[in-house]
């Protein structure tokens, strides 16, 4: 019988639990997928602790690779054998194998290995989605963008310098920033001992920055808001510190600033749209122009190590899990 991850409850990573599972046939429009590697991702936790509520009991994860077993009936897009990957549908990704809906499958290129496919699903079209679609870039910007050395942070780094974006990421420690650096990061704030909104103006000449991607939330909000030109635009695309809640005057006290908390499912679909964004991004990875592994990986049975790992703040880069 296949195994998976599920809760019962929410809580702490202890809540986890390595199940047996039921598995079915796949029915019209479904595929059976057997996964080979499965991606740890910041709103996996949101939902565990229940800061996104799902019906429980539940299985946990959106973000997979692996190789479809079997599909059902009227699926064409994709057929047994197929290498895919996935970052939307119903949670359950930390599974050894299951039965979801075939139309969020990526048909993964021979070029793409499952190790970097599995850190490009959710992290590699989060930055395809923020840079060519949220605040497109052009090319020549400077830019400011928060936890640069994590799993989606790498991947800008890298995406900015192919660009020619002046990329200002921000990190918590001298060793993230030696990484963030090494991925192409023009600029490295360590937090934990500069200003952030200082050292912005520092590096443009006090115009500070048309754009900050902010994913940490409430505890670079000002920061943020005091790093913008007149006009500028914050992307809060996550609160891993808390929740960012704004006064829309203080927007206008800052600049009349624009801002946006973008979703994935607004952008990667439909179909033709997810899969043109993935296109893109296996172009930069197949030119040589992206790379990206795991920094850590973990046996599914250990995904509360895993969330544990996450939830330190310790880690670098991706964190994916082996079934």
């Amino acid at each position: 019988m296949p195994h998976a991850i599920r809760f019962h409850q929410t809580g702490g990573p202890e809540v986890l639990r390595f199940e047996d599972v039921e598995l079915r046939d796949p029915g019209p429009g479904e595929a059976r997928v057997r996964h080979t590697r499965v991606a740890v991702n910041f709103i996996d936790i949101y939902f565990r602790t229940g800061r996104y509520p799902l019906a429980l009991p539940n299985g946990l994860g959106s973000d997979a690779v692996g190789v479809v077993e079997a599909v059902g009936p009227g699926v064409t897009d994709v057929k047994p054998g197929d290498r895919v990957g996935y970052l939307l549908g119903p949670q359950g990704a930390y599974s050894e194998v299951r039965v979801m809906p075939a139309d969020v499958l990526i048909p993964l290129p021979d070029g793409v290995s499952d190790d970097t496919a599995s850190t490009l699903m959710m992290k590699g079209m989060t930055a395809q989605y923020l840079f060519r679609q949220v605040f497109p870039l052009q090319g020549g910007e400077t830019i400011l963008y928060h936890a640069a050395a994590g799993g989606v942070g790498l991947i800008a780094c890298q995406w900015a310098k192919a660009l020619g974006v002046t990329m200002i990421g921000t990190v918590s420690t001298d060793e993230k920033a030696e990484v963030a650096r090494a991925n192409g990061c023009a600029h490295v704030i360590v937090t934990s001992r500069e200003d952030i909104a200082k050292r912005v103006r520092e590096i443009t000449d006090g115009k500070g920055v048309p754009v900050v991607y902010d994913s940490v939330g409430k505890d670079t909000l000002m920061a943020s808001l005091d790093s913008l030109q007149p006009r500028g635009t914050l992307v809060s695309n996550g609160t891993t510190s808390g929740p960012v809640n704004i006064d829309t005057t203080l927007l206008a006290v800052k600049g009349s600033i624009w801002v946006t908390r973008p979703a994935m499912i607004h952008y990667a679909t439909p179909r033709p749209h997810m899969l043109a964004m993935a296109d893109e991004l296996f172009g930069l990875v197949l030119d040589g122009k992206i790379r990206s592994t795991p920094s850590r990986t973990f046996a599914l049975p250990d995904a509360a190590e895993a969330h544990r790992a996450l939830e330190s703040r310790q880690t670098t880069g991706a964190t994916v899990l082996i079934p």
